[in-house]
């Protein structure tokens, strides 16, 4: 029976359209479960997509919550295949990543980097397909994950030249234009954040990031630094103001050396990293710095201070609104600031505290954890099977 005859008499056609329209803009404008809210415009923001847990949504499903949530940028903690190919025909602009368990392989081996590059890269960087499909897009490889925070000396003096490998295969391919090579720091790696003006990376690091940010500047690749204001919350919440570290009104802090005022913690720790990278020689406008994760967990053990839904709605929802007025920091006032937030879901196995498994924007099952107003809809499909899991996602 036609949908029109349930209703009674047979409706014209241009009656039943009517109905649809009034039936489609309910599902828009209300809440019944399953959000269908959709942003207007696409987010300026990034999202990282960790794997790390056994009750996640397959793929396929995250494709359509991202999309409509109208996000265009994800970072990845591999370049898995199963991931990209759901996103095919969207445009979503994909960081890729090489682990650290890789690093010291294709800094070795050359050709080792040139198969990864064939393999995981070249096939998703075509601008369109057969018939003019739009393909997926991969924008930038980060080569190992907060590897110089680490105590292995090998895997520190390796990260350099397998980042050369993995360009010298690009170049070989006439790519390295369209994808930029680097890779992501802990803010562990400064030894001075405050005041800003005077950040300088720690003596012990200095030896691999110098060459590191010459390479960097060769390449035309931004400095990736993971940025977490909540650390420092967490560990002196009696000293650290809230209202600093949660983008709140507050009079901020000035920097006695530039007189540059900062009324949140995170810009003052981007520039510090503008200053140390300035410390090494490179002008401030040389090379880019770009947030490559920061959030705030909303739940953790007993003696993680602040680590509730309420604060972390409130450092992604304002952050958010920093974003979308493409403000830039005090030191470069002019450039917006990159993020890519941590993390699309909670992710049940990561180990640590409890903090490191509430980091996400969403439970699994698509329910947002808290509301800074990014909801999406998640279809009801199939869940992956078994745990998936990112061995250089911290």
């Amino acid at each position: 029976m036609a949908v029109a005859e349930r209703f009674g008499a047979p409706w014209p056609p241009s009656r039943f359209f009517f109905f649809f329209v009034a039936v489609l803009l309910v599902l828009l404008l209300t809440d019944g479960g399953v959000s269908w809210i959709r942003r207007a415009e696409a987010l300026s923001i990034g999202i990282n997509y960790g794997q790390i847990g056994d009750n996640l949504p397959s793929p396929s499903r995250v494709s359509y919550l991202l999309q409509s949530m109208q996000v265009s940028k994800v970072k990845l903690y591999d370049a898995d295949p199963y991931v990209l190919s759901a996103f095919l025909d969207t445009d979503v602009e994909f960081v890729v990543g090489i682990g650290n368990e890789n690093v010291s392989a294709m800094a070795a081996d050359p050709s080792a980097a040139r198969a990864w590059v064939q393999r995981h890269v070249q096939p998703y960087l075509l601008a369109t397909g057969d018939g003019g499909t739009r393909r997926r897009r991969i924008t930038c490889i980060t080569v190992g994950n907060e590897v110089l925070k680490g105590n292995d000396t090998s895997l520190k003096a390796a990260l350099l030249p397998a980042m050369e490998s993995v360009y010298a295969a690009l170049s070989a391919l006439g790519l390295q234009g369209r994808v930029n090579v680097t890779t992501a720091h802990s803010l562990d790696i400064m030894g001075t954040t405050y005041p800003p003006s005077a950040g300088a990376f720690a003596p012990d690091v200095v030896p691999y990031v110098q060459p590191l940010l010459s390479f960097l500047s060769m390449a035309r690749s931004p400095f990736l630094i993971n940025c977490y204001p909540y650390f420092a919350y967490k560990a002196d919440p009696g000293n650290v103001p809230l209202e600093y570290v949660l983008f709140q009104p507050n009079a901020g802090v000035t920097d006695a050396n530039t007189r540059l005022n900062y009324d949140n913690m995170l810009y003052a720790q981007v520039d510090s990293v503008y200053a140390a990278i300035q410390a090494l020689g490179h002008a401030a406008d040389d090379i880019d710095v770009k947030i490559s994760e920061t959030g705030w967990p909303s739940r953790g053990d007993p003696d993680e201070a602040g680590a509730t839904p309420e604060y972390a709605g409130t450092y992604i929802g304002n952050l958010l609104r920093r974003i979308e007025m493409k403000q830039g920091t005090p030191l470069r006032p002019a450039v917006p600031i990159d993020v890519y937030v941590f993390a699309l879901f909670n992710e049940n196995l990561k180990p640590g505290p409890a903090s490191e498994r509430n980091y996400g924007l969403f439970y699994p099952d698509g329910t947002p954890v808290y509301n800074v107003g990014l909801r999406g809809y998640l279809p009801p499909m199939d869940f992956s099977q078994g745990t998936r899991r990112k061995s250089s996602e911290n």
